[in-house]
């Protein structure tokens, strides 16, 4: 029986995660694009069109990280790997924000204003998540390049 500290994972773990990860990523872009399309969901408007690129951008990005991570997972690739995916869907949160492609016309609850505040707070969330990847960044090439422990988080 192997034991971990508590909070990490071990290397089958996180490479299930990632194959899952690849998994949704590849779904969404079949379900957004192919079938049934994002023409089928009815609170999306014609300008959709407007944010498909950013959107596709951000799936594929994460895709390939996630294929990335099931050859290499170091702490500091996954750490560039989290910058790179959460600042692509930042640009695409902001971009959606901005085109705002959604009609919740026929509804007595106001969806426009509660997506708007969800949209905001994904954007300061995704700032916070940038900057957090940029400390464990540092932090993990600092450990690796001073023969830290070897234990990966």
């Amino acid at each position: 029986m192997t034991l971990t500290a508590p909070g990490t994972k071990t290397a089958a773990a996180r490479r299930f995660g990632y194959t899952v990860a690849i998994l949704i990523n590849a779904a969404f872009l079949y379900l957004i694009n192919i079938w049934p399309s994002w023409a089928a969901v009815p609170f999306l408007t014609d300008q959709t069109v407007l944010v498909l690129d950013v959107v596709n951008a951000s799936l594929v990005v994460s895709l390939a990280a996630n294929a990335l991570y099931l050859v290499d997972d170091e702490a500091w690739l996954r750490a560039l790997g989290s910058i790179v995916t959460t600042a692509v869907g930042m640009v695409a949160l902001l971009r959606i924000l901005q085109v705002f492609p959604f009609d919740f016309a026929d509804s007595a609850i106001d969806w426009s204003l509660i997506a708007r505040i969800v949209l905001i707070v994904s954007v300061i969330g995704s700032a916070i998540g940038i900057l957090v990847g940029f400390v464990t960044l540092v932090k993990s090439l600092w450990v690796r390049s001073s023969g830290g422990s070897g234990v990966q988080n």
